[in-house]
């Protein structure tokens, strides 16, 4: 099972991180060792200073498929969620400023946090789905599906030109804006529509 990540697929999130506005879905992977399932604490790290979370809503793959047409996309994934992409901002920087590669900043343990799935027939509009991150009873993103850069459909068959997907692996989809810092002994709660699909602290 192997993690990938859609980057800067919302305008305003590429836009408060001065990044430029990608012409293609922008992706990079986290190992498996990424995952942190439902129920289960997360711990701060201790290598990074600047733990920034990103909300996300996370496809999975239901069959193996390679060079994808986009007609046939939702043919792959059945099942939905919402997750956190945790980024160690300072690394990342770090990294950036360097011209290095910066898995180290978001491909560490536990850095993925994924909810309880759901099966996409239960929404009448994939294309339209609200989503939104509480930290300690306040709302810190909200997010529609229908400002994505790429849909679901595009990101699949674009990804699938490159990699295999294979069944049970994750996409995570991109993050709107809002993005900020996590500090220890916060709650977080994330919801697709109205319904909670994740909950967990921060220790």
């Amino acid at each position: 099972m192997k993690i990938i990540c859609i980057g800067r697929n919302y305008i305003d999130h590429a836009k408060e991180l001065n990044n430029p506005v990608p012409e293609k879905p922008v992706f990079f992977m986290k190992p498996s060792t990424a995952l942190l399932m439902p129920h289960n604490p997360f711990y701060y790290p201790d290598f990074t200073s600047e733990l920034h979370y990103e909300a996300e809503i996370v496809l999975k793959v239901c069959r193996n498929g390679r060079s994808i047409s986009q007609k046939f996309a939702p043919d792959y994934y059945q099942e939905i969620t919402v997750g956190i992409d945790f980024t160690a901002r300072d690394l990342q920087d770090e990294c950036k400023k360097k011209g290095l590669p910066w898995e180290i900043a978001k491909a560490f343990d536990a850095s993925a946090p994924v909810g309880r799935f759901v099966d996409k027939s239960r929404f009448d509009d994939l294309s339209r789905l609200n989503f939104g991150l509480k930290i300690n009873d306040e709302w810190k993103q909200k997010g529609n599906s229908s400002d994505m850069i790429f849909s679901f459909d595009n990101i699949i068959a674009y990804v699938s030109r490159f990699v295999t997907l294979r069944q049970g692996d994750l996409i995570f989809t991109g993050t709107p804006a809002g993005v900020g810092p996590t500090k220890i002994g916060d709650h977080f709660e994330l919801f697709l529509e109205e319904e909670k699909l994740l909950s967990f602290y921060v220790k």
